[in-house]
């Protein structure tokens, strides 16, 4: 097991930017994509003051007073966009001791009647009151804005650390108007007691690239290695953790790895961990199981050199083989939030809960 680790790489984005130095970020880029599958990334090109910005909003946003939140749960929306309570979803069959927002890039909904039903999972936010948090809505937008400009120029870089062509990812997009990528914010509470420290359980991302700001200085963030083992990932100031997807696994071959991750909650008397999650999407229509990408014998090798994990305890994102990427995220999210289901998506919501609305979601 050749690739296993222990840690999780720093890397200079600033390498990128001088011709002879460019190459170096590209190694280390390689043998994280298809070694680890997480990465922190400093030097970043989001400017540090929208960070801060957002950064200072986050603890009011969750101070707003409950009813305000309410007017925007996410059962409201066919977008699963919106406000979740705490507790509102478990994974491995133990609740997930968090409370989140879920927040989007600008976007109008492309379905109309008769189209295919994933369509509908991107459209507009669903916005707290401006007047209870001016500026909220501009500063996360803003934000989201500048680590979606991040995250496609990330995306070339990869196609460099596979030696394949420049553009040859760029056929998983469509145009700009035609695109959505999702943010959350996060919210974890101190430890309450409970016998459990979940704060949300093993899963996998479902995309191509998840850019995580870890907004406070807690410890929580756990990655899986190829034996098995749980290696933290403590917050590291001015970068971002990059995490790889199950789609971006899929259309590799297994060559960049989706590496199962965990959080667990700050200890009784601590204060909150919050984190803001920004998911990186590709075509809702992409049908990965059609695209076939080549790669030089020499990276292959390096995926043989890796080895295979161990079992993981995450379970998620099975259908690449068979469904378009919406129909992939929509039973995703059909599945972590079966209100949501039941108010929009009545056939599905037959499908996976037939015997009715359970009591809590079965996030992946």
């Amino acid at each position: 097991m050749a690739g296993n680790f222990s840690s999780i790489p720093i890397l200079d984005f600033a390498l990128v930017s001088g011709e002879s130095t460019k190459p170096e970020f590209i190694a280390q880029l390689q043998y994280a994509l298809i070694n680890v599958g997480f990465l922190y990334l400093k030097n970043h090109t989001v400017p540090q003051k929208v960070v801060d910005d957002l950064i200072g909003y986050i603890p009011r946003l969750f101070d707003l007073p409950q009813e305000a939140k309410n007017k925007i749960l996410m059962a409201n929306s066919p977008h699963f966009l919106g406000y979740s309570k705490l507790g509102a979803e478990f994974t491995k069959g133990k609740t997930d001791h968090r409370e989140q927002f879920d927040f989007a890039t600008p976007h109008e909904t492309q379905w109309r009647p008769g189209a295919p039903e994933y369509l509908r999972l991107w459209g507009p936010s669903q916005w707290p009151d401006e007047d209870l948090i001016p500026g909220f809505r501009n500063t996360m937008e803003t934000y989201l804005f500048h680590v979606q400009t991040l995250s496609y120029r990330f995306i070339s870089l990869l196609a460099e650390a596979f030696k394949i062509p420049s553009g040859a990812l760029d056929k998983f997009y469509d145009t700009d108007k035609l695109m959505q990528h999702r943010g959350k914010v996060v919210k974890y509470p101190a430890n309450d007691g409970s016998p459990t420290d979940q704060g949300v359980g093993p899963h996998y991302d479902a995309g191509f690239l998840t850019f995580l700001l870890q907004a406070s200085p807690h410890p929580g963030l756990q990655v899986q290695n190829l034996s098995g083992q749980w290696i933290d990932a403590p917050p590291v100031p001015g970068t971002f953790v990059v995490n790889i997807g199950k789609a971006l696994e899929f259309v590799t071959r297994g060559l960049a790895r989706a590496t199962s991750h965990r959080v667990l909650s700050p200890p009784l008397g601590s204060t909150p961990r919050y984190s803001v999650p920004f998911f990186q999407n590709i075509s809702l229509n992409a049908r990965l199981a059609d695209e076939v990408l080549d790669f030089p014998p020499e990276i292959l090798n390096l995926k043989e050199l890796r080895g295979d994990p161990a079992q993981t305890e995450s379970v998620n994102f099975s259908e690449f083989d068979r469904e378009p990427s919406g129909k992939v995220n929509l039973i995703g999210r059909v599945k972590s939030h079966p209100d949501v289901a039941e108010r929009h998506y009545p056939g599905l919501f037959k499908q996976y809960f037939p015997s009715g609305l359970p009591q809590q979601a079965i996030a992946y």
